[in-house]
């Protein structure tokens, strides 16, 4: 399927070149529906410049690569006028060296992050891409993201996660790797070999973001629990990562939106200050994303905060018969203000990320958050009412 679809591309576009996993082609398509494009590639981090505008129309393009990972907001090119855009993007599969591979969860077995193949998404009232260039890179630094579903890339609409709305802060110095899925803890990360897979990705300054507790705080079997087992995997997650030469920062869990008396209740127990303690004691910085969540829920008000999360009364979306009332999984405005956080967080630890932002980045404050009135997301094609696993 995907070397057919090279194929068709090469057929139709026969300025594409194809050089050692370098593609260039003329795409020339301008339509008022999103539309893909898709290419097969080994793993590894790719310089992507493409080329927005038409010669005949005027065009409105947003750009996301894999599952809905954001690079650029929606760019306004006039008829006959034209404006390059370029970042890197992560691919991965989950082949990590002969017969061994991450275990997969089913429901991501035919996700674009896990495919054969780059894919880019465009979107917006009128996208329109005229050329598009692609080729590998291995001088960047690559950030890889550990955590559940509010860290993964989700697939499809109206969900999404920090982890998919930070690329659009970093400049194309910076390649941000999301191996989180929705459901995991610490444990089940493990187990599933992912960070065996970053691990064999890794080069040396290269970092690691690990995000875990709301599924961890589940696990009831003996020696689980924050001081035991959660807290001697997140020494197993430090201790891997620095032998191999990467850099580790943890987030403390994102707090769930649960008011009492016009304030948020902790519902982590104590998984924040464990994950706090194991910092200290490994000399690994940490963001309070529990902190800055909860301020930020509570600026906007028990009712207010609602607008971050997927609530959305019946109808909302195709076939939706009832009204969704998630208050743990962000929508778009939510999982854009919590990448703010993350960002924030990286300046106020000093991390050398912080210089690869890009120059319209604006310092964030989560008591004064952006107006959700004034958030404009362009849908990208598709949506699923199922619920992300985990809570």
């Amino acid at each position: 399927m995907k070397q057919t679809l090279i194929g068709l591309i090469m057929a139709v576009c026969p300025t594409m070149v194809s050089n050692a996993q370098v593609i260039d082609t003329v795409l020339n398509k301008v339509s008022q529906q999103p539309f893909n494009f898709s290419v097969a590639v080994p793993d590894g981090n790719y310089r992507v410049t493409v080329t927005l505008g038409n010669k005949k129309k005027a065009g409105q393009t947003v750009v996301r690569a894999e599952s809905r990972r954001h690079y650029v907001d929606e760019v306004v090119t006039k008829k006959g006028k034209f404006a390059t855009v370029e970042f890197i993007v992560n691919k991965h599969s989950p082949v990590i060296e002969g017969d061994v591979r991450v275990k997969l969860k089913p429901r991501e077995v035919d996700y674009k992050n896990w495919d054969d193949s780059l894919n880019l998404s465009f979107c917006g009232s009128m996208p329109a891409v005229q050329r598009i260039h692609i080729e590998p890179v291995t001088d960047v630094t690559t950030v890889f993201l550990c955590g559940n579903s509010t860290v993964v890339d989700q697939e499809d609409e109206p969900w999404a996660s920090w982890g998919q709305m930070i690329t659009r802060w970093f400049g194309p110095q910076v390649a941000i790797a999301n191996f989180a899925e929705s459901g995991l803890s610490c444990t089940t990360f493990l187990a599933q070999l992912r960070l065996d897979k970053i691990l064999s990705q890794l080069k040396k300054g290269d970092y690691v973001i690990v995000e875990f507790g709301h599924n961890d705080e589940k696990e009831k079997k003996a020696g689980d629990g924050a001081w035991y087992s959660y807290s001697r995997n997140l020494k197993i997650f430090a201790d891997r990562v620095k032998a191999a030469g990467g850099n580790i920062i943890f987030c403390t869990p994102t707090a769930r939106r649960f008011f009492k008396d016009g304030r948020i209740e902790n519902t982590h127990g104590d998984y924040p200050e464990a994950m706090k303690t194991v910092a200290r004691r490994e000399q690994v910085p940490v963001i309070d994303l529990t902190r800055m969540s909860t301020t930020f829920y509570e600026t906007l008000g028990e009712e207010g905060s609602k607008r971050a999360l997927v609530h959305y009364p019946a109808n909302t979306f195709p076939n939706q018969e009832k009204a969704l009332a998630d208050n743990t999984h962000f929508n778009p405005y939510g999982a854009w203000e919590i990448a703010k956080m993350v960002v924030m967080g990286l300046k106020q630890i000093q991390s050398p990320l912080a210089s690869y932002l890009r120059q319209e980045w604006q310092d964030y404050d989560p008591a004064r958050p952006d107006d959700p009135d004034q958030f404009v997301w362009q849908m990208s094609s598709g949506s699923n009412l199922t619920k992300p696993d985990g809570n």
